[in-house]
């Protein structure tokens, strides 16, 4: 029942992290790679499966008579030979497409947006260091544009993978690695972190936004612009004096109030549409759930309890959706 179960779950319909379902150039590489590989497996697994039900049937030992001695064919120099040069034939065939795959999707598409992704634990830091944007858990980008990214962690090992769009690609501490892809349409595309990095690892998750051209370029625009001020006197300037003394300066960045390095930039948080390493939907809400217990509904968060009582989470909330 366990395998039969196992085996339905790869008739779901319109699963987000399909790699079947290719996105973009890169994900179509991959799998028009993988559909021939799979295929030979599958008809010398057929194969080898079937010579060994064979031989088990045919050669058993019956309770009232003994099985037949199969033919002994050690020495048999051509079945020798047979057995292995056709293993090492279908192993080079495989071989020359996977390098030249694998060749491909390594060279650097030319004008491509740079963007530097940073593990967390158990989040996504996104640096677009040629925009001068820093940004957190949503990889925005222009639709039909190449994308390069700079793979970098400042904890333990982690795994970058949107499937939708390209293979996964380890995140190594004191390591640089590289990968690229491109979204042929304007979308949301789902991935996540697929190397174990601590109690939180099912929930850092990742998402590519890909935007039309002049969506980008607003989207860009936004994210330059300064924090919103905040008007004396009100729940939010409460927040802000609240965001300063309870130490989230300390831990969050926001442009003009704090250069904290430990947590998300949190300057434009409100144009995201997700938080906490993408497991929550950007609303009054899950902001109110997080607030009250970070790492009660997220084991192993860096972001501590702060014991906050109902009237400090709403106004840290005022001031929080003030940054537009």
């Amino acid at each position: 029942m366990a395998g039969l179960l196992l085996a339905l779950t790869g008739c779901a319909k319109n699963a987000p992290q399909d790699t079947f379902e290719p996105k973009g150039p890169v994900s179509r590489t991959i799998l028009n790679l993988s559909r021939p590989v799979f295929i030979i497996a599958g008809v010398v697994f057929v194969l080898v499966q079937g010579l060994v039900v064979f031989a088990v049937i045919k050669f058993r030992d019956r309770p009232d008579r003994p099985g037949p001695e199969p033919e002994q064919i050690h020495g048999n120099t051509k079945l020798e030979v047979g057995w292995t040069l056709i293993p090492a034939l279908i192993l080079f065939s495989i071989a020359i497409p996977t390098i030249k795959t694998i060749f491909d999707l390594s060279h650097k598409p030319a004008n491509a947006l740079q963007v530097t992704v940073i593990g967390h634990q158990f989040w996504w830091e996104y640096r677009y260091d040629d925009l001068g944007i820093t940004t957190a858990n949503e990889l925005s980008i222009p639709a039909g544009v190449p994308v390069e990214l700079t793979l970098e962690s400042v904890d333990v090992i982690h795994s970058y993978w949107i499937p939708p769009l390209a293979g996964k690609t380890d995140v190594i501490p004191g390591r640089k690695n590289h990968m690229s892809f491109e979204a042929d349409k304007p979308g949301t595309y789902l991935g996540q972190c697929t190397e174990f990095c601590g109690l939180s690892h099912a929930n850092m998750r990742a998402r590519a936004i890909a935007y039309t051209q002049s969506d980008f370029d607003t989207w860009v625009a936004r994210q330059k612009a300064p924090a919103a001020a905040v008007p004396d006197g009100s729940e939010a300037a409460k927040g802000l004096a609240l965001f300063n003394a309870k130490g989230c300066a300390g831990c969050h960045t926001v442009e003009g109030v704090s250069q904290g390095k430990v947590g998300p930039n949190l300057t434009h948080l409100q144009s995201r549409s997700t938080f906490a390493g993408s497991i929550f939907a950007m609303n009054e809400g899950n902001l109110r759930t997080w607030l009250h217990d970070p790492p009660g509904v997220k084991p192993g968060s860096v972001m501590p309890n702060l014991g906050l009582t109902g009237e400090e989470i709403t106004q840290l909330i005022a001031y929080l959706e003030t940054l537009q």
